[in-house]
């Protein structure tokens, strides 16, 4: 119990310094969670941190989040769960209270439109990283591109919501393993 609560407390502080630190949202704090939680801490191996982010992505809510609550019952529990995802977000939320006060005065000035321009290139940035990082983990085979490709194409070129198209893909995934499992070839 009082490693879990050691745990729990180190979950907060860490999440809590992921919140403030990084800007863009949550696909620009993967690679971030993944280096604290894996490298870092070592309370979770690659593969484990990986099917946490893809099923934070296909639940509700914005993926910082769900990862933040995921990550912390992994490793704590329930205490654990609510010290994360109180921790990740805490930072934003006082961040954002203090900047709507002051960003309608400040919002015209040059200086802040650079600084906001560098800020979106840092989390372009960011977001590539954690697609690259992903890519590497991910099996690799023609039907994981082939569908990886479809998903791309149908997101960027349709009206799809990407939730039917998530949907779609684990269904597509799931099919695809029980043909492959009932023809006695490894998943």
């Amino acid at each position: 119990m009082k490693n879990k609560l050691k745990n729990a407390l180190i979950l907060f502080v860490t999440f809590f310094k992921i919140g403030a630190f990084t800007f863009g949202g949550g696909y620009a704090m993967i690679p971030i969670i993944e280096k604290e939680i894996c490298d870092k801490h070592k309370w979770l191996k690659g593969e484990e941190i990986l099917d946490i982010f893809a099923i934070a992505e296909s639940t509700p809510g914005p993926i910082a989040i769900n990862s933040a609550t995921f990550v912390g019952y992994k490793v704590a529990g329930f205490f654990g769960a609510f010290c994360a995802t109180f921790g990740v977000v805490l930072p934003s939320f006082v961040i954002i209270s203090l900047i709507s006060l002051v960003l309608k005065e400040f919002s015209e000035y040059k200086a802040v439109k650079y600084a906001f321009m560098g800020i979106r290139a840092g989390v372009l940035a960011l977001v590539i990283k954690a697609l690259v990082s992903m890519y590497k983990k991910c099996s690799k085979g023609l039907f994981s591109y082939i569908l990886m490709g479809g998903a791309l194409l149908i997101s960027a070129f349709t009206e799809i919501n990407v939730i039917y198209i998530i949907i779609a893909c684990a269904l597509i995934g799931l099919i695809y393993s029980v043909v492959l499992r009932k023809r006695g070839k490894e998943v």
